[in-house]
């Protein structure tokens, strides 16, 4: 692999800068999963402000093993940043079986409470996992329905 062509930093307000190879340097930078959940180190966008992508990195973890952890921490800091997508541990109590409903939960970043539009913002993303997208749309995964306790599934099931 050759070395990127190109660098990135922060700048004194905490944003992310972009130099080029060959010499332009773009402002406010984000950086853009293509896969976020199926393949979330593969295929990586770096975004200007007007959406256009100005640098493309196709494997984060060659990159980070190949050119060291600094460039990839900078990245991994802007994507947790932009990215919030919690994992419900489990389903504590559902208000009705019918839509729309509100659902307090268990999740990776704490207790909170959703309200559930309707039956379609529930998705099937392969056999075991779902992504469930609230009123305010916010998302929440569910990475495998089989490791939640049987009163949790027992209540995802009368969605499903």
């Amino acid at each position: 692999m050759n070395p990127p062509d190109f660098q990135l930093l922060r700048n004194t307000f905490g944003r992310l800068v972009l130099t080029t190879g060959d010499g332009q340097v773009y402002e406010n930078i984000v950086p853009v999963r293509a896969f976020p959940i199926s393949a979330p180190d593969t295929g990586l966008a770096l975004v200007d402000e007007e959406g256009h992508e100005r640098a493309w990195i196709a494997d984060l973890a060659t990159l980070k093993t190949t050119f060291g952890s600094e460039m990839c921490a900078l990245i991994e800091a802007a994507l947790a940043e932009r990215e919030f997508m919690p994992c419900i541990l489990r389903l504590n109590q559902v208000s009705t079986f019918a839509t729309p409903s509100t659902w307090q939960v268990s999740t990776n970043c704490g207790e909170t409470s959703f309200v559930l539009k309707g039956e379609e913002d529930i998705r099937l993303l392969s056999a075991t996992s779902l992504l469930i997208t609230d009123r305010d749309g916010v998302q929440y995964r569910i990475p495998d329905i089989t490791q939640l306790d049987k009163h949790s599934r027992r209540l995802l099931d009368r969605f499903l």
